[in-house]
């Protein structure tokens, strides 16, 4: 199984969204689920995994399907290999045992090459694509071919949306 993740913010909570597929084709989710989480850590410039990691591994920890991947909103590696994102901190937290893919919708301003873009669709913007535990170019590849007509793939738009659709005003 695969997974996508994605944090919304609001003041100091956050509302994550999980959504589950199979192959990277899928146009539906296997499942998607969503979880509030209260007085979360406020946002510290240059240090957003503090502030973003304990969220998705409260929401991991709810999943009892093994994963053979999983998909995260942003960099796992930021300039270069020797800086870490929030991906490279998800995959040290599992003990490198599940490969994680960043999807950056923009370009890290210190990018160094350690990202590698993919269009989709009609849209002159790429993707920026990160990742640890697999090549890049086969992370490439599965972004390139995920379900959708257009530049964000339709898993990764509905994971987006599900994070921001608060149950509560």
């Amino acid at each position: 199984m695969i997974a996508c993740l994605d944090v919304d913010y609001k003041e100091n909570e956050a509302q994550i969204a999980c959504l589950l597929f199979e192959d990277w084709k899928d146009e539906h989710p296997h499942s998607i689920a969503t979880l509030e989480i209260c007085d979360i850590q406020e946002y510290v410039p240059g240090q957003f995994y503090k502030r973003e990691l304990p969220c998705i591994i409260q929401v991991l920890e709810k999943i009892s399907i093994p994963l053979e991947v999983i998909v995260i909103d942003g960099y796992v590696w930021l300039k270069d290999e020797q800086s870490p994102g929030l991906g490279a901190y998800l995959y040290e937290h599992l003990k490198k045992t599940i490969p994680i893919i960043g999807v950056a919708k923009n370009k890290y301003k210190d990018d160094q090459g350690c990202s590698g873009k993919v269009w989709r669709g009609q849209s002159a913007k790429p993707l920026y694509v990160t990742v640890a535990g697999m090549e890049l170019t086969t992370a490439l590849a599965h972004i390139k071919n995920m379900h959708g007509a257009y530049r964000i793939p339709t898993l990764l738009k509905l994971v987006d949306q599900s994070c921001r659709d608060w149950k509560r005003g």
